[in-house]
């Protein structure tokens, strides 16, 4: 395995989910061509910043959705990575577009919560750290290893902090919003 290389959603319509995905959270549209396991609908592609593809296969009969039904097999969420310096930029773009939104502090990032227009949740994060890419699993493992010597219930800050600190690594906090701690949801 060397990654995700795509993930195919079945989306509601071509402008709607062009709308969220491209005018909004700015992932470029690169590909658009016929579904080629069923022509009748639409295969959106689109680059989510990292060259990894997020794809919809959609149909201008098929209204946007107001949630999704859950259930084994079903589709929780999906994360998308935000820059720390584009974090607050998200959530004005958001209130402008009129979606509603949540923001939580993780304990180890911040995170925005909000649906896309197929009702879908959307997880927009971002760094309390600067954690090097190549580190990034390291880094987890060793704030796992604090969280449990430390007996608490999930991540956090100082975990995280620890982990970056014990291996090594300089600690570059972002500066970020205040936000509710821990769990919850939209």
């Amino acid at each position: 395995m060397s990654g995700t290389d795509h993930i195919t959603i079945w989306g509601s319509n071509a402008e709607d989910t062009i709308a969220f995905y491209r005018d909004l959270l700015g992932m470029p549209l690169v590909l658009r061509q016929p579904n080629l396991d069923d022509p009748s609908q639409t295969h959106l592609f689109f680059d989510t910043g990292d060259g990894r593809i997020l794809t919809f296969f959609v149909s201008d009969d098929r209204p946007s959705a107001k949630g999704q039904r859950g259930g084994v097999g079903a589709v929780h969420h999906l994360c998308f990575s935000v820059d720390p310096d584009e974090y607050e930029d998200t959530m004005d773009a958001l209130e402008e577009a009129g979606h509603r939104y949540n923001v939580f502090d993780r304990g180890i990032f911040h995170s925005i919560y909000t649906h896309d227009n197929n009702g879908l949740v959307i997880e927009l994060s971002t760094d309390k750290y600067e954690i090097p890419d190549d580190r990034r699993g390291e880094v987890l493992a060793k704030a796992q290893e604090l969280r449990e010597d430390d007996g608490a219930e999930y991540a956090k800050d100082e975990h995280l902090r620890g982990a970056i600190e014990a291996l090594g690594l300089e600690v570059v906090e972002h500066d970020l919003p205040e936000a509710s701690a821990g769990t919850g949801g939209l």
